[in-house]
């Protein structure tokens, strides 16, 4: 009997150990499942004829790595088929030191003595005089999936600065943190276009930058010479933590891919004078002001039953911007389920919310000479506001969106690549 459950003990861990050995073989492929190779990548290992014979400009910051954290300026620099000649940096600088909305300069990298233009000090485009020594422009950023982040213009403006002076562009394709199948949010109406949000696109756009650079080019007529190289083995339904790549922070205040869930929707706090978790250790999830009563707060969120997310009570004293050095009640929003999660209905009801609560202490920020508030600018419209201090339901600001979302949806199409 003692040797019948041994022989079954024995079989029973050498299935276990084949499973796993079976799970992690490839499909034909030669990679696991949730294996990939950036755009980074592809273009050294199977493209860089691309670059020959040509004088490289990089436009990248921290992010800028292969899936080994080698960063592309290091490979690059040292690749001796690689003539790399200039570094552009978009906000908060190349190498990531610099606050949200700080002047960038120009500098000389000391590790590879280049020059490093900034294209978020006196110009967010770069010149003919900085595209001088170079022949194609390579874009290599993280971005996070959501319209106001202001990486994705910097892309835009540099192509358009490309295809005014004879340059090639090249896009290094990464992944959408937030997966490729979800699209969120109201459409950017022109009228309100700013660095936050340049072009027509929803809040939770559900594309790569490559697949961002393509609709850029063709849908709003920038006429680049464009090349993306497509990442190998990333699906639509991956969220970040589905690849095997670690999380580097695109920015000083987007520290985790936790911080990327939420962003889309507790940004618009930005657009308030609520504090939008800047100075905390977890800026975007830690949303509050003195005037607020945390319990109530945290309460009402929680009676509103949104899908994948609660809202816990929490107090928190802010080192920097908004409510710096003063204690500040709110909440800390945990993302329970980031499948049915909806960060733009999550952060409208949470700026409604607040609205309602707190309507002699809640402030919208100050509209500038125009009328327009910063808010208008990250919701993307002048009418949402409005709304929101008419009473008005956040399932009835959605149904206004509903028909240009959809169409947006129908235009996206052309432009996926995975």
């Amino acid at each position: 009997m003692k040797k019948t459950w041994i022989t079954i003990l024995t079989l029973v861990l050498v299935l276990s150990s084949l499973t796993v050995v079976l799970a992690d073989r490839d499909n034909g492929n030669g990679k696991k499942p949730n294996e990939l190779k950036l755009g980074v990548e592809v273009l050294l290992d199977e493209q860089k004829e691309l670059l020959d014979g040509k004088r490289v400009g990089l436009i990248t910051n921290p992010t800028g790595v292969d899936s080994e954290l080698n960063s592309i300026v290091d490979l690059l620099h040292s690749d001796p088929d690689v003539e790399l000649t200039a570094l552009y940096g978009p906000e908060h600088g190349v190498r990531g030191s610099a606050q949200a909305g700080e002047y960038v300069e120009f500098y000389v990298d000391e590790k590879t003595n280049l020059p490093v233009y900034s294209l978020y000090g006196q110009t967010r485009k770069p010149t003919a005089d900085m595209l001088e020594d170079v022949d194609v422009l390579l874009f290599d950023i993280q971005d996070v999936g959501t319209r106001f982040y202001t990486y994705i213009y910097t892309m835009a403006y540099a192509m358009e600065a490309a295809e005014e002076n004879g340059k090639e562009f090249i896009v290094l394709d990464r992944p959408n943190p937030l997966g490729g199948q979800k699209v969120e949010g109201p459409v950017l109406d022109e009228n309100y276009a700013s660095f936050v949000g340049n072009y027509p696109i929803p809040l939770r756009h559900g594309m790569t930058v490559g697949e961002l650079a393509k609709l850029f080019n063709e849908e709003f007529g920038i006429g680049a010479d464009l090349t993306v190289i497509e990442m190998d083995g990333w699906k639509r339904n991956m969220y970040y933590d589905r690849t095997d790549l670690e999380f580097v922070l695109p920015s000083p205040n987007m520290p985790t891919f936790d911080t990327t869930l939420v962003y889309p929707g507790t940004a618009l706090i930005e657009g308030t004078n609520v504090s939008e978790g800047r100075g905390t250790t977890k800026p975007f999830e830690l949303i509050g002001a003195p005037f607020i009563n945390s319990t109530e707060f945290a309460q009402a969120m929680n009676e509103l039953n949104l899908p994948g997310v609660t809202f816990r009570a929490a107090s928190f004293t802010p080192s920097f911007s908004k409510h710096s050095g003063n204690l500040s009640h709110g909440v800390e929003i945990h993302v329970t389920n980031k499948q049915p999660f909806q960060p733009v209905t999550t952060g409208l009801h949470m700026v409604k919310t607040l609205h309602d609560l707190y309507p002699e202490d809640f402030q919208f920020r100050a509209e500038n000479s125009a009328g327009v508030s910063f808010f208008d600018n990250l919701i993307g419209n002048g009418w949402i506001r409005e709304a929101i201090e008419n009473g008005d339901s956040v399932k009835e600001i959605e149904k206004q969106w509903r028909d240009e979302l959809k169409e947006f949806k129908h235009v996206r199409k052309q432009y996926l690549i995975y």
